[in-house]
């Protein structure tokens, strides 16, 4: 099966040539150098807006990361469609920069332990969260594999579920992963508005406090999209290992478009 691109030409270049050339210019400020030492980074919160907007912010992320040649990504679901966890488990998918491959192994590994897990592609058809990571990875990996997750609004028990499933799955496998938290911050408020409400979910992020997190989101009316995903690779990193998380950036979308009264926060954050 392969799963074509949804918003190429939109979010970022349908040209790979034109693509990779962006994807260098919002990392030149950080670290273009690919042969520097990275960090082995467990897991990271990554924005997945349009390239115009928040690619400083995932720039300054994937420029500082060692890329393993597995990654799990998850992605919150926008469109509805498809199950309330669904994994895509065997395919590729198709970007301007070369296909990818799925890890059919590992996708195969977690469904058998996760209750909650379908193995289900119309989720992902529409969905933009997990493809707008695909060409920062292309553009520091050449060859990897990937575990797209797409995820609907999940208790705190389903979280913990989902990354015990994750963790076991891994361990099982004897794979070396990067877990990728596709998420935005604040929408639509004042960029002072978003700004103030998104540290208050970043502190809890950068104390690795996974239900910290999601009880602020709720209890401070945060429109976090990825909530869950963040959620769930902070529980996931606890179990491997992480014991500490780095802010590398936040912005939001007025410092690029000019409108502060409309803004949606990016946070780049990297779990170790």
């Amino acid at each position: 099966m392969v799963r074509h691109p949804a918003v190429s030409g939109r979010f970022y270049p349908s040209d790979g040539h034109l693509l990779t050339k962006e994807i260098r210019r919002h990392s030149k400020n950080i670290s273009d150098n690919k042969t520097s030492k990275k960090i082995q980074a467990i897991g990271i919160i990554s924005p997945h807006a349009g390239l115009a907007y928040c690619g400083e912010v995932a720039g300054s992320i994937y420029s500082n990361i060692e890329i393993p040649e597995t990654i799990i990504l998850l992605g919150p679901n926008h469109t509805g469609t498809g199950e309330q966890v669904s994994i895509m488990s065997e395919g590729v998918w198709q970007m301007p920069q070369g296909n990818i491959e799925i890890d059919h192994e590992l996708a195969d590994a977690i469904c058998q332990v996760s209750a909650i897990t379908k193995k289900d592609s119309t989720a992902h058809q529409k969905e933009h969260s997990i493809e707008t990571q695909l060409p920062f990875l292309q553009f520091y990996r050449d060859n990897f594999k990937i575990v797209p997750i797409c995820i609907m609004r999940l208790g705190l028990d389903k979280c913990e579920e989902l990354s015990h499933s994750i963790v076991k799955a891994v361990k099982k496998t004897k794979r070396r992963v990067l877990i990728i938290a596709s998420s935005d911050m604040t929408h639509f408020e004042t960029h002072e508005s978003a700004s103030k409400k998104d540290k208050y979910a970043i502190d809890q992020i950068l104390k690795l406090d996974a239900k910290g997190l999601y009880n602020t989101v709720c209890d401070k009316n945060i429109s976090m999209c990825g909530v869950n995903p963040a959620v769930i690779m902070l529980m996931s990193a606890h179990k491997i290992g992480a014991k500490e998380a780095l802010l590398t950036k936040y912005m939001t979308s007025g410092e690029v478009s000019g409108d502060m009264d409309h803004v949606v926060g990016y946070a780049g954050i990297i779990v170790k």
